[in-house]
């Protein structure tokens, strides 16, 4: 006759406890540290010396908060001849910094020049490598109202008239969702925009979107800053291709 043991497996006697978030919400709520991670929230990596202007410390301070970010995990050090250039260790590290936004409150500017920056980057930015704020948003649900994408719970279904509207805009959804295969990332993927407190478009296709208006001159890159500017022609073309209108 076969027993059945109904006691628990013997655990191995270095067994694995509850997940430590302890070491990793220290390094995110030093204001100088957290204002470096959002520095590179969209993917660049910045010299040393940038990120400890950005986070307002002195060299040997920065030095400091980076040689932390590094041994944490949370930042990677790349050499580039006498310099070292700092990026992300990984890309969820911006959905950590996302989602503890979207529960916090905003800091009060104590400077036109920080307002005008505050306001650029809720207008429109990236989030790691896909659009995001006032625009992200704004461009998303007018895909949705146009039927070319479909929300599905976590995830943005691509239909069929999609697909021919992503090809009008010079993006080949096949051939984007091809690459994502290849490096296991979703095509799509809804994501809560921190500051619009709406869903806007992530995954391979939201990158590829971001990419594609940079390469139109509908937006731009700006320095030391996750904002993008969106130009004359993109303010026409947002009008004519999907009905927004920026003030």
């Amino acid at each position: 006759m076969t027993s059945i043991s109904t006691s628990a497996p013997a655990l191995p006697a270095e067994g694995l406890a509850d997940a430590n978030v302890a070491p990793l919400a220290f390094l995110l709520g030093d204001p100088a540290r957290a204002a470096m991670l959002w520095a590179v929230s969209d993917g660049r990596a910045l010299p040393a010396g940038e990120l400890c202007r950005i986070g307002r410390v002195t060299p040997s301070a920065g030095s400091a908060h980076l040689t932390k970010l590094v041994a944490g995990r949370v930042l990677v050090a790349e050499p580039h001849g006498r310099h070292r250039y700092y990026r992300l260790a990984a890309p969820g590290i911006v959905n950590v910094l996302e989602a503890l936004a979207a529960i916090s409150e905003p800091i009060a500017a104590m400077s036109l020049k920080e307002a005008h920056a505050a306001n650029a980057v809720r207008l429109a930015r990236t989030c790691y490598d896909h659009l995001a704020g006032l625009l992200g948003v704004k461009i998303t649900e007018a895909l949705v109202e146009q039927r070319a994408l479909m929300p599905g719970g976590r995830e943005y279904v691509v239909t069929d008239a999609g697909l021919l509207r992503f090809a009008e805009l010079g993006i080949d959804v096949d051939a984007v969702h091809a690459m994502a295969r290849r490096t296991r990332r979703p095509l799509t993927r809804v994501c809560l925009d921190w500051s619009e407190r709406r869903h806007h478009l992530a995954g391979a296709l939201g990158a590829a979107l971001v990419t594609r208006l940079i390469e139109l001159e509908w937006v731009a890159r700006m320095p030391a800053t996750r904002a993008l500017r969106v130009t004359n022609e993109g303010r026409r073309a947002l009008r004519r291709e999907f009905g927004i209108r920026l003030v």
